[in-house]
């Protein structure tokens, strides 16, 4: 009976779980079972007694419940648990002859905000904005899919369809208020109330939600979401609440419950599709909106807190045949996990690290975004079980024991419960390389530190986080690698080459390069130092020292240049670590949204009609124009290459230039292609990129030009309206205010400069050398001429084939803007941007809608799609002629 007493005694003092800030001191015995202990997270992890449906035992009246983790205590509990903030307990060992453990802590939080709540908030979020998007662009479909549900459920026998409305409209709300009172009755009433917080938010939001797109809303949208009906909600308020209810109180949790709760909800939509009061869009969106308010109110609110006090983790390292008599709370390490100082009977002192289950998704929107960033070999797992991560640090630990590595030893793991696992290692007394003053970091010292790195590579295991805080330095000075978790066994050569790039970068920013490179040198081989070099990238290196690098610009060129004086006869291959850069991401929505355009464009036209009654003579003129672009393009670049080019070549080059562009922007896959094809001809790069920019320099010249002649010629014979006086004198003053604005900002006139600087240091010399032939310069400008009049025939042609008529200046402008407009866009070809632009300038212009939306299709279509097949041709015969 005694004992039985004072296990009780332990348990109400480990198993507290405080609500105010502070430090407290805690004691636990051996026998101590505190509430978290064995008892399943309410994050991931399910609960087997959440899981059945039988009855809960209620606490004895002289003990109090031990609250789980999805469970609030009671208050009378938690107030006879809660030690204040500076009460030092003790409590009886399990066995005789057990001394207490005192654990010197500060107060956990009652509650906390998970990151995994507002993770599927974000994810939630996605998924409904994905919905709208898929439902505006598949209209069609979804209104059959509309019709199909809607006879399918009319056919339903009249009984059922009576039944079924009867019993939805009472299930929905007796289900919920059923688990709210069994939830009261087992003393959760918070869970209940977070519940009905939802709900009540949900239905206010999906009220104004509903009000706004029934009134100011997108018309498709609208008629989507109702049916174009009236009495039809766009969004249902009451399912909208349930399901946010049903998302707060966790009720996918309880199996039973969570059956009952779909078999109510199925029902529901089942009559309100019978009564024609919603849309299978309606229904879809009502559903995530509810999950949404659902996720972001736990988020807010917050949820029980289930990660293990300091007495349970004393408790946990009894089991692994420690005798601890006293441990404290340290600093978190790097990642965020706790850590605890522990002090064992014989002086002996071990360093506990606990990795609590709802930390493993805090940042996971930061690494998903660099697992999708970076290659497969660089990239990292960006979510990973508590069991991974255990096993993870213990493996890597091991293994850098077994490598002879300065490391502490790890002596023991253990999961506690479901809700966290710690690490035990043994005590080492060191201070971080971080806190060691820059002047005390002798070349000594730098050499120790690689002699360790090199150890790990000897053994093919990457550290990956060589900074400041896990380099540490003991008592005697020696070095100590630290927070192996972040770590590879049996890594590849990337991974390793990754390392020194990182640690040859920490040290620079500490000592400078010459001194990093100059130790590093004497302990890594030559070769290794020169599988760095291509990975002297900030995406290659760690957070923290991105920023350092990022704020000396200098640094990594320096470290470059320092390597290769040492490394001069090595070859070394490029190495792509970005699988893309950001720039990417913006090309992809981009292109999106101009397919979105381009479909909702061709809804409008009847492609049939339109057929039938073009005049296709005019067809002809607008192809053959298009080929002929080919040739101008061609003697455009032969005309800034003062190098003989031969024509044929030279047009199958700018042909699979056409097939670039469906991958890469309009102005950057013909000078890439270009350059490439001048450099196999035999000229040097430099020169072939500066023939590149110089076309391209009096191509812009000579399209501003144009653009305003032929401004000012249609501004004479339109309205009066079109004053070209007024208008040009509008260009020219707009055009003067930008420059005065650029030149007046810092920031922009360095950019601009250092922008315009390496043109006209390249480009400039490269245009002298073609001033000097006279038959260079005509064959430049007449293609750069020919060029432009090509596809303004060619637009003209493809107006007149569908039996618009504009003047050929109009014509003239509407493309020149639209083809500035598309090189400038980001998509493929500047695919969108030119469609809009183009049709935009020709409605204006005084065509019908229908009428210039077809010519734009037919003239992208014969100057952007079709010549895809020949430009793929040319593009391979150039490769296999190695002259591209």
């Amino acid at each position: 009976m005694t004992e039985i007493t004072e296990r009780d005694e332990a348990d109400k003092t480990a198993g507290a779980q405080p609500s105010t800030a502070g430090s407290v001191a805690l004691t636990s015995g051996a026998g101590s079972s505190p509430s978290t202990n064995g008892t399943p997270a309410d994050d991931d992890a399910t609960c087997p007694a959440e899981d059945t449906d039988a009855p809960e035992r209620p606490a004895p009246a002289d003990a109090p419940e031990h609250p789980s983790p999805a469970d609030d205590p009671p208050p009378s509990a938690a107030r006879s648990a809660r030690p204040s903030p500076t009460q030092e307990t003790e409590s009886p060992g399990r066995a005789f002859g057990e001394a207490p453990v005192v654990v010197v802590e500060p107060l956990l939080p009652q509650r906390i905000r998970r990151s995994s709540d507002a993770l599927r908030f974000l994810a939630t979020l996605a998924a409904l904005v994905g919905v709208v998007l898929l439902a505006l662009v598949a209209k069609q479909t979804l209104n059959g899919l509309e019709r199909d549900v809607t006879d399918g459920t009319s056919r339903a026998p009249d009984l059922l369809i009576g039944v079924a409305g009867f019993l939805a409209g009472a299930a929905v709300l007796i289900v919920p208020a059923a688990f709210a009172v069994e939830r009261v009755f087992h003393r959760d009433g918070v869970r209940v109330a977070e519940g009905l917080i939802a709900a009540i938010i949900g239905m206010l939001g999906s009220f104004v939600l509903g009000e706004w797109l029934a009134v100011a809303g997108p018309e498709d949208l609208r008629i989507l979401l109702t049916g174009d009906r009236t009495g039809v909600e766009p969004i249902n308020t009451l399912l909208t609440s349930v399901v946010a209810y049903v998302t707060a109180v966790r009720l996918a949790r309880r199996p039973t419950w969570r059956g009952l709760m779909w078999m109510a909800i199925a029902l529901d939509v089942f009559a309100l599709f019978t009564g024609a009061e919603a849309t299978v869009l309606g229904v879809f969106v009502t559903y995530l909106v509810g999950l949404a308010v659902g996720y972001a109110t736990l988020y807010v609110v917050g949820s029980p807190n289930p990660r293990p006090p300091g007495g349970t983790v004393v408790t946990a390292l009894r089991r692994l045949g420690f005798v601890p008599v006293k441990a404290h709370r340290i600093a978190d390490d790097a990642q965020g996990s706790r850590r605890y100082a522990v002090v064992m009977t014989d002086d002996r002192r071990l360093d506990v690290t606990v990795l609590d289950r709802d930390r493993q998704v805090s940042g996971v929107i930061y690494r998903l975004w660099r697992r999708i960033r970076l290659n497969s070999e660089t990239r990292r797992r960006a979510i990973r079980s508590l069991r991974a991560e255990l096993e993870r640090e213990a493996l890597m630990a091991y293994a850098a024991q077994a490598a002879g590595v300065r490391t502490p030893r790890l002596v023991g793991t253990t999961e506690i419960g479901t809700e966290a696992a710690l690490l035990v290692y043994e005590h080492l007394g060191t201070r971080e390389l971080g806190d060691v003053p820059d002047d005390q970091l002798t070349d000594e010292l730098l050499v120790k530190i690689w002699k360790q790195v090199e150890l790990l590579q000897a053994h093919r295991l990457a550290h990956r986080r060589l900074t400041g805080d896990s380099i540490h330095l003991d008592a005697d000075g020696e070095v100590v690698l630290m927070d192996a978790r972040s770590g590879e066994i049996a890594a590849g050569d990337l991974l390793l080459r990754l390392d020194v790039a990182q640690l040859l970068t920490y040290l620079a920013l500490r000592v400078g390069p010459e001194r990093s490179v100059a130790c590093a040198a004497q302990v890594i081989p030559k070769q290794a130092l020169a599988g760095a070099l291509p990975l002297m990238q900030r995406i290659a290196l760690t957070r923290g020292t991105r920023a350092e690098v990022g704020r000396d610009k200098e640094l990594l060129p320096e470290l470059r240049e320092h390597i290769l004086s040492l490394t001069t006869q090595v070859q070394v291959e490029e190495v792509r670590l970005e699988r893309f850069q950001p720039r990417m991401l913006v090309t992809i929505i981009a292109s999106a949204l101009a397919a979105y355009f381009l479909l909702s464009q061709l809804s409008r036209v009847n492609l049939v009609e339109v057929v039938a009654t073009a005049k296709w003579g005019w067809g002809g003129v607008a192809l053959g124009a298009a080929g002929l672009s080919y040739v101008a393009a061609a003697l455009m670049l032969r005309g800034f290459v003062p190098e003989k080019l031969p024509l044929g070549r030279t047009v199958l080059a700018q042909f699979a230039g056409s097939f670039v562009k469906l991958v890469a922007p309009a102005a950057v896959s013909g000078v890439a292609i270009n350059s490439r094809y001048l450099q196999k001809r035999g000229i040097a790069p430099g020169l072939a990129v500066a023939s590149v920019g110089a076309s391209q320099l009096v191509g812009l010249g000579c399209h501003i030009l144009l653009l305003l002649l032929f401004g000012y010629v249609t501004g004479s014979k339109a309205a009066p309206s079109l004053s070209p006086s007024r208008g040009l004198v509008i260009v020219l003053l707009s055009a003067a205010v930008l420059v005065l604005l650029v030149l007046a900002v810092p920031q922009l006139r360095r950019m601009l400069t250092s922008r315009i600087r390496p043109l006209f240091s390249g480009v400039m010399p490269r245009l002298l050398d073609v001033l000097q032939s006279p038959r260079k310069i005509i064959e430049g400008l007449s293609g750069t001429l020919l060029l432009t009049l090509a596809f303004v025939v060619c637009l003209d042609a493809c107006v007149r084939a569908f039996g618009g008529s504009l003047g050929f200046t109009a014509v003239a402008i509407v493309f020149l803007a639209g083809n500035a407009i598309g090189s400038a866009a980001p998509t493929p070809g500047g695919l969108g941007a030119v469609e809009a632009s183009l049709s935009l300038g020709l409605t204006l212009s005084g065509l019908p809608g229908t009428v210039a939306t077809s010519a734009v299709l037919l003239f992208r279509l014969l100057t952007f799609w079709l010549p895809v097949l020949p430009g793929w041709a040319s593009f391979a015969w150039l490769q296999r002629h190695e002259a591209l």
